[in-house]
């Protein structure tokens, strides 16, 4: 038999599996289906015909909406039925159509989508991705296997981001892109394929950026795009930068993550 708390409300339609966990106050409305080895947090909500599948455990206060489909078998053709998982985080909003497809063992094993995070209507989040939070995913934004987005990143609708990319905090992707490579903090990327178009300031500034720290990464931005130097030298002067403004630090750790080499051609 599931867990399912006292408080919870299960509309007779749905179908939840021995073994599932179902937490406190959670709602789910008619024609969901929930795995056995799915955990779902307080408050939780399930509109209507949500499919919950495999190992997946789902945080508090997150409402998904109709038809999305979560912990799914992944697309990539290595998988062979292996354990992986999904883990979900708290207060997302998870729109009708999305999927969030579970890992694989060739990567980490599990997809993590953070917390406070908008997926608007059919996003897709491939298998081994690493979704941080406060983000938000416009519709049909699709993000391929083994990507790391930062937190409070704005992928715009219809783009696509390339499998091993790396996305770095406060980047706001415009719509219609292909980001074939890794894309720095703060950085506006646009087209296809996507290239930097300055940093991100009305976003920082919602999030409380001072001027003098929004000063300093224009500083890194023009070291990295308009100054003409080698990836190393840019590199290397945005590290000194960070040394004295903490709020580089997130290029300090992108440089370090970055496989794919990031996107350049700077305006």
């Amino acid at each position: 038999m599931p867990d399912i708390h006292k408080s919870a409300v299960i509309h007779p339609s749905s179908v939840i599996e021995a073994g599932a966990k179902i937490g406190e106050n959670v709602t789910i409305g008619p024609f969901c289906t929930v795995s056995g080895q799915a955990t779902i947090g307080a408050n939780t909500i399930l509109k209507s015909h949500v499919v919950i599948e495999g190992i997946i455990d789902i945080g508090e206060s997150n409402i998904i909406f109709p038809f999305a489909v979560l912990g799914g078998v992944n697309q990539d053709l290595k998988y062979a039925g292996e354990p992986t998982r999904v883990t979900i985080g708290h207060r997302n909003s998870i729109r009708e159509g999305v999927t969030i497809q579970r890992g694989t063992i060739q990567g980490t094993g599990v997809t993590v989508v953070g917390n406070d995070n908008l997926f608007m209507v059919n996003a897709h989040i491939g298998h081994d991705c690493i979704v941080g939070d406060r983000c938000v995913f416009a519709n049909s934004a699709t993000v391929a296997g083994h990507v790391t987005i930062g937190d409070y990143v704005i992928i715009g609708g219809l783009s696509a981001v390339h499998q091993f990319c790396v996305i770095g905090p406060h980047v706001m992707v415009g719509g219609c892109s292909g980001v074939v490579q890794d894309v720095p903090p703060f950085v506006i990327a646009q087209g296809n394929h996507a290239t930097p178009y300055g940093v991100n300031i009305e976003g920082l500034k919602r999030r409380g950026f001072s001027k003098p720290q929004i000063q300093t990464i224009r500083q890194a931005y023009k070291a990295l795009y308009r100054q003409g130097n080698s990836l190393n030298d840019a590199k290397e002067e945005i590290t000194g930068l960070a040394n004295e403004e903490p709020a580089l630090t997130p290029f300090v750790d992108f440089f370090a993550a970055s496989t794919r080499g990031i996107i350049r051609g700077g305006n």
